[in-house]
């Protein structure tokens, strides 16, 4: 598997572990009721799902091109990038790892915009969905924060790619919103168990990445910092 497939799969990965955390799971709950304002016309829950997706990769995209673009612009920084990108990869993904499982607090107060403006996009119809993901793609709280800025955004230095990785990492965050849309449209009721049973999963699914982030992060650091191995 080439590096630029398994960064793709990590990203995508690291959007969908967004997304069930819970801050941003209860963002893309409140997207499902509005999705779920159209149930009686599938064309319109599917437009409004993959609407509200591209909101919300809109921004991670954005936000994205606009750092690896100007840390990669000039020559000197992009150098000194490849070269104290490994040492600092491994020291990164311990401490991202250390926030999903809960050993390190931060204290983050991004909440979007107010609730007030909130229900004005959702009067907007399917253009409030495009507002209303990027809305909620605004909304960062500690994990997503981890996961966007201490591990998707240096992937996508890694890589020099401001727009697959991010775009990746946006569409796995709308991921359950997309899922509710297309059964939705299908005309399958059953979803609300399944959200129970996946908030009962994140916690396990969560720390599990972040053992596996603090032994990867470990070992880079012993790799490229300290050159033991």
């Amino acid at each position: 598997m080439s590096g630029l497939t398994l960064a793709a799969l990590s990203a995508l990965w690291f959007g969908i572990l967004t997304s069930i955390s819970p801050c941003p799971l209860a963002t893309n709950i409140t997207a499902i009721s509005f999705v779920g304002r159209r149930a009686g016309s599938p064309k319109g829950v599917l437009a409004t799902g993959l609407l509200y997706t591209l909101g919300r990769a809109a921004v991670y995209v954005a936000i994205a091109m606009l750092l690896v673009r100007s840390l990669l612009s000039a020559p000197t920084v992009s150098l000194e990038l490849q070269v104290w990108m490994n040492r600092l990869l491994g020291p990164i993904l311990v401490l991202v790892g250390m926030v999903m499982l809960g050993l390190l607090r931060l204290r983050f107060r991004g909440r979007g915009l107010r609730d007030g403006v909130q229900h004005r996009i959702e009067r907007l119809g399917l253009l409030g969905a495009v507002a209303l993901g990027v809305l909620f793609a605004l909304s960062f709280c500690p994990v997503s924060a981890a996961l966007f800025f201490g591990s998707l955004l240096p992937l996508a230095l890694q890589h020099e790619s401001g727009i697959l990785l991010p775009l990746l990492y946006g569409v796995g965050t709308a991921v359950p919103v997309v899922a509710f849309a297309i059964v939705l449209a299908f005309g399958v009721r059953w979803l609300g168990g399944f959200f129970k049973r996946v908030t009962q999963v994140e916690k396990w699914m969560r720390a599990a990445t972040g053992v596996v982030f603090i032994g990867v992060g470990i070992y880079m650091s012993l790799l490229h910092v300290y050159h033991v191995l």
